[in-house]
């Protein structure tokens, strides 16, 4: 009897070992987008979990404490992780963020960042980024009371809330400096385009005066920026419908000089329409730096004076962008 308390006292001991050095995720997806999910932190993959025979993915882990993302082919979350947890997570895939759900130890942290995802959805930082700067700031202030306060109440995990409070930190931080860059933006609006003569891909080259009398809307970006090769299908469609009408679709690449037959090739392949030009100095080219522009995609709308009507212009998926289109061309 006496061995097999002691037996049992080891095992019991193992198994609390193994948890506290450990933890275990699990998630019940429906419509999933693939037979492997991944946790991540950054570019590094924690945990690659397969689906079992019942559908399900588990797994078992060592895990340094902190935040990661949980992908599902492209579609990702935020996960906050720490030994000795056993999260459960079920989610419809087809509604992704508006769905994720988690039971089990670890449950209110990851349910409060979820919620919180939905949240910052809803706000409008369209209206916010477009404010003037004194309204601006009025509305962070109060974003920020209101993310803190919420944050505070929810008495969560002391470590989660110190990470997470950084991080909002951080976000208020970059939503400034990009009103900044906005800001500046909005600052070239009516003023004079500076011009261009480029290598244009159907040969010769091609300037912005000999687009003079029409609209003109530029496109500039790279053949190896996702975010730009994302927009070419609602450049395409917006390419189809305004066809005819006063304007001129033309995309700028800034790719470097050693991509330069990529490019062309590129242009080829995908059916590029529009006008498909090539900087003459990449990024350093004058048209580029009067712009400022330091991040692609990036949009400019001018008027058939060679007026910037637009320096920061909306992107193609964007229905706005068709709505002062076809105010400009009706």
């Amino acid at each position: 009897m006496k061995k097999l308390f002691s037996f049992l006292f080891m095992l019991a001991f193992s198994t609390v070992v193994i948890s506290q050095e450990s933890m275990t995720f699990q998630a019940d997806i429906t419509n999933k987008n693939g037979d492997v999910i991944y946790i991540k932190q950054g570019n590094t993959t924690l945990q690659e979990i397969k689906v079992d025979s019942k559908g399900v993915f588990k797994a078992t882990f060592p895990v340094k404490e902190g935040m990661y993302q949980l992908f599902d082919g492209v579609e990702y979350g935020r996960l906050f992780l720490k030994n000795g947890y056993d999260l459960k997570m079920t989610m419809d895939a087809s509604a992704f963020d508006e769905t994720i759900k988690f039971k089990g130890k670890g449950a209110k942290e990851n349910n409060y960042m979820a919620e919180a995802a939905l949240l910052e959805e809803k706000f409008n930082y369209e209206n916010l980024l477009a404010a003037e700067e004194e309204v601006f700031k009025k509305g962070v202030e109060e974003k920020k009371k209101a993310d803190f306060e919420r944050l505070d109440k929810a008495e969560l995990d002391p470590v989660f809330v110190s990470t997470y409070k950084k991080e909002l930190e951080m976000n208020f931080v970059g939503l400034q400096q990009y009103y900044t860059k906005i800001a500046a933006n909005r600052k070239l609006n009516s003023s004079k385009a500076p011009t261009f003569d480029y290598e244009n891909h159907k040969g010769g080259k091609t300037s912005l005066e000999s687009m003079k009398g029409k609209y003109v809307y530029i496109d500039v970006w790279a053949t190896w920026c996702g975010p730009c090769r994302a927009e070419i299908p609602f450049l395409k469609a917006a390419e189809e419908k305004y066809h005819g009408k006063n304007i001129e679709f033309v995309s700028i690449s800034v790719d470097v000089d050693k991509d330069h037959e990529k490019w062309k090739t590129f242009v080829t392949d995908k059916a590029l329409g529009g006008t498909q030009l090539y900087a003459d100095k990449n990024w350093n080219s004058d048209f580029i730096t009067a712009f400022g522009i330091n991040s692609i995609p990036r949009f400019i709308l001018l008027d058939p004076n060679g007026i910037i009507v637009d320096a920061d212009a909306k992107r193609p998926s964007n229905p706005k962008l068709l709505e002062q289109l076809d105010s400009l061309l009706k």
